[in-house]
């Protein structure tokens, strides 16, 4: 019984992919739409019946906001559905909606502040190491066992 459950969720992954190569070509070359520039899509998560899609992306070097974007693309779901259920061949395409995806900018953003924690550290490292040699004891002052 329990092989009978891991099949759905092997299709439904290999379908997940399919779609991301898809829509990402679709993209690339066949949206006019100015609004939609360089767009990457960063993951598809689709429900367990296969009649929702979600659709993570991120907009590079565009002159829109992300969530221009996003309009445009859920603005475009209606053709993208119809050429993503011909060249899948599947019976019933899924509904698509775009969800910008901020986890790359939250990316930057902690290693922005990671780096910036490591350049006060490297900065203020030789007055910190000055005082934790003054708060250790030295060879002398420490008891003997």
């Amino acid at each position: 019984m329990a092989q009978g459950r891991a099949v759905p969720h092997a299709r439904t992954q290999r379908l997940e992919s399919e779609i991301q190569r898809v829509l990402a070509e679709l993209l690339a070359r066949g949206l006019k739409d100015p609004r939609i520039g360089n767009v990457t899509i960063t993951a598809v998560s689709a429900a367990g019946d296969l009649g929702h899609v979600r659709v993570f992306f991120t907009p590079f070097a565009s002159r829109h906001p992300p969530a221009e974007v996003c309009r445009a693309l859920n603005h475009a779901a209606g053709y993208l559905r119809g050429e993503l259920g011909r060249r899948l061949s599947l019976r019933y395409a899924p509904r698509l909606e775009f969800v910008h995806d901020e986890s790359v900018e939250g990316a930057a953003r902690l290693t922005r502040l990671i780096d910036r924690a490591v350049a006060d550290d490297r900065a203020g490292g030789d007055d910190r190491a000055e005082d934790a040699s003054a708060l250790t004891p030295s060879r002398a002052e420490r008891p003997r066992r």
